[in-house]
């Protein structure tokens, strides 16, 4: 059989480019904010990770162009070798400090973070247990690893303990979930988590990516919003969502970061953060410490989005953080939804299956500490009206 003959057959994204419906790569021609030009219409942003509103603050901005005067536009080789700035050491140093572990480690980009430290640190004879509804990269990174994968049933923790107990005794275990599930919006059972993993001698890794600069009183992510830091082996994060900028880390004791920097073969084999997105990111993590206040205005325009819908009768994932995914069931729907809201000025994304099971296709909305009330009044008048042209509600 030829190799491409996989590229002939139908896909969903063919009949959406017929219907003139296909909802993927608008151009932007303004920098990501809450409000964006998409192919010259004025538009409402609230499809965006930009949770804190640091990708148009001047001081994120300024510090990339200090960095590129003074580094360049790029490292020219990987960390291991020649790539090693004392800007990657110092961003490293302040966000080891802000997290409260030993050390840290930044990888070019969230998904290398992923396969960076699962393929390095899980192996032949290890058992990875993990969440169903886990970012594609961690799926990828279990790949790489060799190890042994288990799935568990999205947040199901009697799940999560039988398939504990198919591990024999000597074998390495490490639980990996999403702090906060990047789709539907939810945080993880963290301290059931806990329990288990102490019971059977697990190690646990969480993926921060949608948790840093959201949950817990000073921004840490998932662990402090549970009062568990101290039990939490490895934390992942990105730079590219609360931290305005573009990479991934990873947190751990000293020990494990010094394994992972001498056999992560994503960290070794590839080229190191930009200075940019270095300074972007440090700058951006010093704004969140000294203005908490941002964290609020996210939390509450956030309640603002989930009470109002609701109050319209639109049935959403119920969450507490600013994801709020809207159901509209059907795939097709879900792309005239985001079509349609378009071209009234509001900017969402469609998530499809396989992404969501048949039959629980939605529009994923998010939000950012800087929208205004008025804002979201507007865009919540635009979802009503094209829910109830699609007969959704």
């Amino acid at each position: 059989m030829d190799l491409f003959e996989k590229t002939k057959g139908e896909h969903i994204y063919d009949m959406a480019k017929e219907k003139g419906i296909y909802p993927y790569f608008h151009k932007l021609t303004t920098g990501q904010d809450v409000v964006v030009d998409i192919e010259g219409k004025n538009t409402i942003m609230i499809g965006s990770n930009n949770y804190l509103g640091l990708t148009s603050h001047q001081e994120v901005k300024e510090a990339a162009k200090k960095a590129i005067d003074k580094y360049g536009s790029g490292c020219s080789g990987s960390r291991f070798l020649n790539g090693t700035l004392d800007l990657h050491v110092e961003l490293e140093n302040e966000l080891a400090r802000f997290l409260k572990k030993d050390k840290v480690i930044t990888f070019s980009t969230g998904f290398q973070a992923n396969l960076g430290v699962i393929s390095a640190i899980a192996g032949r004879g290890d058992f990875i247990l993990c969440d169903k509804e886990n970012h594609a990269s961690i799926y990828d990174g279990c790949r790489l690893s060799y190890a042994k994968l288990l799935r568990y049933e999205h947040s199901d923790m009697e799940d999560l303990e039988r398939k504990l107990k198919l591990v024999p005794e000597d074998n390495g275990i490490l639980i990996v979930t999403d702090g906060v599930f990047s789709m539907g919006g939810d945080i993880c059972k963290l301290p059931e988590i806990v329990k288990l993993a102490k019971k059977y001698g697990a190690r646990i890794m969480v993926d921060d990516a949608h948790a840093l600069g959201v949950l817990g009183k000073h921004g840490r992510g998932t662990a402090e919003y549970f009062g568990l830091e101290d039990d939490v082996d490895i934390y992942m994060g990105t730079f590219s969502k609360s931290l305005a900028s573009l990479g991934g880390y990873i947190a751990s004791s000293a020990r494990v970061i010094d394994y992972i920097t001498h056999t992560s073969r994503p960290y070794i084999f590839s080229a190191s953060m930009t200075p940019a997105s270095v300074a972007s990111a440090l700058t951006a993590l010093r704004i969140l410490e000294r203005e908490p206040e941002r964290m609020e205005a996210l939390k509450n325009i956030s309640s603002y989005m989930r009470e109002g819908l609701k109050k319209m009768g639109i049935q959403i994932i119920e969450s507490q953080t600013p994801i709020i995914p809207i159901y509209t069931y059907d795939d097709e729907k879900a792309f005239m939804a985001c079509k349609l809201l378009l071209d009234r000025g509001v900017y969402v994304n469609p998530v499809v299956s396989p992404a969501t099971p048949v039959g629980k296709a939605l529009i994923r909305t998010s939000y950012t500490a800087t929208h205004t009330k008025e804002q979201m009044d507007t865009a919540m008048a635009k979802i009503q009206e094209v829910m109830k042209i699609l007969e959704i509600i």
